[in-house]
């Protein structure tokens, strides 16, 4: 989600994706699959255990609560001793939307139109902080850079690449709509992307979760496991569309292996499901029976539904 979260959350500073899910990182994540906008809070215990599921100290787990809380992702309150936790409603409003666009990702699209949205714009190299920002939220709206200062999408949306600009106030900028000529030994548009990097990045999430799947359909894997492994094909799935924003069919070289890998991921998510909804009621039950029975998981047809 660059994680997709921090680049669309605006002003809210979401952590940012690193392989490992680094304890922030990984309890916005479990809230967002299993509390995702319910209005009652969890005990804090109970956060912590999940995260010991992903061999996340007890030390390290409250510090990313206390951090969260204080970065206004995470609401907190008191009762007696124990302190209680939720997403606050920005942050669960920030992570909805991320999740509709990762669980479409690599759906079929109809025919492409042929334009390209540019966004071209001067930031000078000492505002290089600047220059992050904008790049990772172009990157997660479909660019990608053909140039320095020119990057292009073939699939974004011209308006709200304008409003990025405006927001991050880079007053050197414009945003606006082209055909590319294909005149001979000039860059193509399509050239922004290395597709055989790309290539590679799928076929490598294909190797790795193909034993994960041969065992899933076979039913062994168990409750723990599942939280574990959902969690973690979910974390490496929601990186692609920083890397391919949905490119069209017309830009595919043959036998384009993301279809395939958006088969294996949805089928290993929605089957682990309910084994890992199971495993974080498990949990919180140990802290909170009656609020155990509020947890759910959420399949992908369920989320793409809701778009």
């Amino acid at each position: 989600m660059n994680d997709g979260e921090s680049s669309e959350a605006g002003d809210l500073d979401f952590p940012r994706f690193q392989v490992g899910a680094p304890p922030q990182h990984l309890i916005t994540t479990l809230l967002g699959d299993y509390w995702i906008s319910r209005p009652e809070q969890l005990p804090s215990a109970a956060l912590v255990r999940l995260a010991e599921e992903f061999g996340v100290s007890a030390v390290a787990a409250r510090a990313a609560l206390s951090r969260l809380t204080k970065r206004e992702l995470l609401e907190s309150s008191r009762i007696g001793r124990r302190t209680y936790y939720r997403l606050t409603d920005r942050a669960a409003a920030v992570l909805l939307e991320g999740r509709q666009r990762i669980m479409s990702f690599g759906l079929a699209q109809g025919a492409w139109d042929g334009t390209w949205v540019m966004a071209a714009f001067s930031i000078s190299e000492e505002q290089r902080d600047l220059r992050h920002a904008l790049r990772a939220r172009l990157r997660w709206l479909g660019f990608a850079p053909l140039y320095d200062g020119l990057w292009v999408s073939p699939t974004a949306d011209a308006e709200s690449a304008a409003a990025v600009l405006a927001e991050l106030g880079i007053p050197m900028s414009t945003v606006f709509r082209a055909e590319a000529l294909g005149v001979a030994g000039m860059r193509a548009p399509r050239e922004a992307w290395d597709f055989d990097q790309l290539r590679c990045t799928y076929e490598d999430f294909v190797a790795r979760y193909s034993p994960l799947l041969e065992r899933v359909r076979r039913g062994v894997v168990g409750a723990s496991e599942a939280l574990v492994a959902r969690t973690g094909i979910m974390d490496t799935w929601r990186t692609f569309p920083n890397h391919d924003p949905d490119l069209p069919a017309e830009l595919l070289p043959a036998d384009w292996p993301r279809a395939a890998a958006r088969d294996l991921f949805v089928e290993v998510y929605d089957t682990l499901g309910p084994l890992a909804e199971f495993r974080v009621k498990q949990i919180v039950a140990a802290f909170e029976p009656e609020l155990a029975e509020l947890v759910a998981h959420h399949r992908t047809s369920s989320i793409l539904a809701r778009s």
